[in-house]
């Protein structure tokens, strides 16, 4: 590899280089040694085919580093970054939240969360059974009441289910957000709903909730559509692209011990992997 650039803070250049190599450009990082062979910051290297976008990507890099794309890049990872070491710990945590998604996708976390809390703390069943598909397996209740086409993806069963799913949503639906605007999340979040609850229902019945069908869609979406179109700042690692995969399987065999809405995590990935499919196709000329 050949040096591209050094950069002082080692936090900073280990985040520019998780960002290179989450849009496909291979890159590490180095101490960088002064003459008397002190560490004097740190060098990002790549290689040498690859200079020339690098540095277009530094420019834009350097220019805003607390952009949504880079910080994914680092959740991604598993690196840590602070660029304002003397804030408090709290408003690091609120600019980085803030910083990582867009409007709706932060109101559907907060969403998912006031519908979890009113329901175990004040309205308990009553909440539950107007969120349902339906309750009495009738989709007639459904047509007639078309809320409930979406509103399963809102409710959750316990803490670690909201948790798990609100995270996920965060993360790959502010990347999307932020990314390609509004309307493509909002569309995303929809279709992947409505279809991921409808096909649930028509296998198991109404007894089943949660954003999960929506996840996997934002999963499928970011998987591909960064496939089909890299340098676009859209990506997920494949560790865990393989996690979300090996869970998936597992749903549908018996060694999980609790009930799984297997086929909205289906339907829901693949409906995301057709959306992006869509957009790369439609759009070649901004997308490529």
């Amino acid at each position: 590899m050949y040096p591209l650039v050094n950069i002082q803070q080692k936090s900073v250049a280990i985040q520019f280089s998780d960002y290179l190599t989450s849009i496909g450009i291979n890159s590490s990082t180095a101490p960088a040694m002064d003459d008397n062979h002190n560490i004097d910051g740190w060098t990002v290297l790549c290689q040498e085919h690859d200079q020339h976008r690098a540095k277009v990507e530094f420019e834009q890099f350097i220019s805003n580093p607390n952009h949504p794309r880079y910080q994914a890049s680092a959740w991604q990872s598993g690196h840590s970054v602070n660029f304002s070491g003397n804030s408090g710990l709290t408003e690091q945590i609120k600019s980085n939240f803030l910083a990582q998604a867009g409007v709706f996708t932060i109101s559907v976390f907060m969403l998912c969360w006031l519908v979890f809390a009113a329901t175990f703390l004040i309205f308990g069943e009553s909440l539950y059974q107007l969120i349902l598909i339906n309750q009495y397996g009738d989709i007639s209740q459904t047509f007639n009441q078309p809320w409930r086409l979406i509103t399963p993806a809102i409710f959750h069963y316990s803490l670690l289910h909201i948790a798990f799913n609100t995270m996920w949503w965060w993360q790959l639906g502010g990347q999307i957000e932020k990314r390609l605007g509004l309307s493509k999340i909002i569309t995303l979040f929809i279709a992947s709903a409505l279809l991921s609850n409808v096909a649930q229902f028509y296998i198991s019945g109404p007894n089943f909730a949660g954003l999960s069908g929506v996840v996997y869609a934002t999963v499928g979406f970011v998987w591909w559509y960064g496939h089909l179109n890299p340098g676009k700042g859209i990506g997920l690692s494949t560790s865990i692209i393989g996690f979300m995969l090996f869970w998936l399987v597992l749903g549908f065999t018996p060694f999980m011990p609790i009930n799984v809405a297997n086929t909205a995590h289906l339907v829901g990935l693949l409906s995301g992997i057709a959306y992006a499919m869509i957009l790369s196709n439609i759009t070649p000329n901004k997308n490529k």
